[in-house]
């Protein structure tokens, strides 16, 4: 049996760049209809649907094009580098939303979670100070982007080792 032998992380490219554009779409969508003010997230469930179901199917895809042969580090490659360029994709995206697209984000964001931590009378003062100092430090683009990029290797991670256990198939 004749097969292709391509570059795993090639291959997942184009990916990474639809997974990433996808991300980029469900942020945008959040922005202008007021969801990221308001703190909804179930956009986000969209996100986490498709995520390791691109990974998975990428990675269906690699041994489909590599004559049905498989192995767990060709799987591994594939897999990280979908999440990896997706993260970057948005990563990249963050930053220049939050530098040049709107820069006063962060502030709306800060000033909306002061307001509704002050207005909940179950939580004691301290708390709320705590709470707020944390969303102060994840707030930062550089510092979302970096955690951003590293939850997405984590989470390639380990669909990619998942689904290349299961795929792998060599001669």
């Amino acid at each position: 049996m004749e097969h292709n032998t391509h570059s795993p992380s090639k291959f997942a490219t184009n990916y990474g760049l639809v997974l990433g554009v996808i991300m980029i779409l469900i942020a945008v969508l959040m922005y202008f209809s007021g969801m990221m003010l308001e703190g909804k997230q179930w956009p986000m469930i969209i996100y986490y649907i498709l995520f390791p179901v691109i990974i998975i199917y990428c990675i269906m895809q690699y041994k489909k094009n590599n004559g049905n042969l498989l192995s767990l580090s060709e799987a591994l490659k594939a897999g990280i580098t979908t999440a990896l360029i997706s993260a970057i994709v948005y990563g990249l995206y963050n930053i220049l939303f939050h530098y040049v697209i709107d820069p006063e984000f962060v502030n709306k964001i800060i000033a909306v979670t002061e307001e509704k931590l002050m207005g909940t009378p179950n939580i004691p003062p301290e708390v709320a100070e705590q709470q707020l100092a944390w969303v102060k430090k994840l707030s930062n683009p550089l510092l979302g982007s970096a955690f951003w990029i590293a939850l997405s290797l984590f989470f390639g991670l380990f669909y990619s080792l998942i689904s290349g256990l299961i795929m792998k198939k060599q001669e």
